[in-house]
């Protein structure tokens, strides 16, 4: 029988003991078995590397590897990704509070070792109750990068997932050091924009990973910031001009302009915490844009006073969802 090709796969992680044991077992459970298994503690003090360890104990596969000191969350990404395999063939990340189907590395293996072009392999993935990464007809397995690209800017079609969900060549990871942007906001879609400028993305039309959300995560945090607007529009402005025609950016652009400024004029009239701003500030920051003067908001300002005039439970639907935040209470 022809070897497995051989996958590192790499789980970073920082107290998450809560969800470990299912992520870990997960891995164990695949039905491809050439692969190796990183667990890359952050300095965790919740016995997360003492659950690590136990399984390391049993299955020869799994290495437990402990940062010297603690970093930050992309930083750690990177850091974990550097301690691949050098056979490797490709690289599955898996967050530790994610967990992937049994068949999921046979079957995006299957794709990798079909389509040589491909760079990156997607799937569909649950994402809590839902099921996402819809867009690819069937039975379609190779999109050529340009287009996967094109379909996100122009339709936001999004078939590049969550970490938990892609496959990585090999080569591309050990070739890109640091592998993820560690100045971005969206480091994980910028990754996937910039490779696919040059190679294909691959994709199976099923279900093989699950993304957890409403626990403690980055973008649990950042929920009542409306982060989905400065995404798009900095998404736009970076990679718009290298995908899409001088005819084709200006409708999506200016569209995703027009959102994201409703925004920070609906946080004027909100009074929006010191946290909102500079979370605002960071991103337009990544385009090399400051945030707009209130002379400049003052259309979205007046419509926004206009919206809270006429209905005020939207405004103490805002302001509940922000105490609910400043206690601690993060929900999606």
């Amino acid at each position: 029988m022809t070897q497995q090709p051989f996958v590192s796969v790499v789980t970073p992680f920082y107290n998450t003991a809560l969800y470990l044991s299912e992520c870990i077992e997960s891995v164990s459970a695949q039905t491809h078995e050439n692969f190796e298994y990183l667990l890359v503690d952050n300095q965790s003090t919740d016995g997360s590397r003492e659950i690590a360890e136990s399984y390391a104990a049993r299955d020869s596969r799994i290495r437990v590897i402990r940062n010297p000191e603690f970093v930050p969350q992309v930083p750690n990404y990177n850091g974990a990704l550097r301690h691949v395999a050098k056979r490797a063939r490709y690289v599955k990340m898996v967050l530790a509070d994610d967990f992937i189907f049994p068949e999921c590395l046979e079957r995006m293996v299957a794709v990798g070792e079909a389509y040589p072009t491909t760079a990156i392999i997607s799937s569909y993935y649950l994402e809590g109750a839902n099921v996402c990464g819809s867009g690819v007809e069937w039975p379609t397995e190779c999109i050529p990068g340009n287009l996967a690209s094109r379909l996100h800017l122009l339709h936001n079609v999004y078939l590049f997932g969550t970490p938990t969900n892609l496959l990585y060549r090999a080569d591309l990871v050990k070739k890109r050091d640091p592998f993820f942007s560690e100045t971005s906001m969206h480091e994980d879609t910028e990754l996937c924009h910039e490779v696919l400028a040059d190679a294909d993305l691959g994709f199976v039309h099923q279900v093989l990973t699950f993304s957890r959300r409403g626990n403690e995560g980055v973008l649990t945090s950042i929920e009542s910031f409306h982060w989905r607007r400065p995404f798009m529009y900095t998404i736009l402005r970076k990679y718009g001009p290298q995908f899409l025609s001088t005819n084709e950016l200006p409708g999506p652009l200016g569209k995703a302009r027009t959102e994201f400024f409703r925004t920070l004029g609906e946080g004027v009239v909100l009074a929006r915490e010191p946290e909102f701003w500079a979370y605002h500030r960071r991103a337009l920051a990544t385009i090399g844009e400051d945030l707009p003067s209130k002379l400049t908001l003052a259309p979205q300002i007046a419509r926004a006073a206009i919206k809270a005039a006429l209905k005020p439970t939207w405004v103490r639907r805002e302001r509940a969802q922000l105490r609910r935040m400043r206690n601690g209470d993060r929900k999606e």
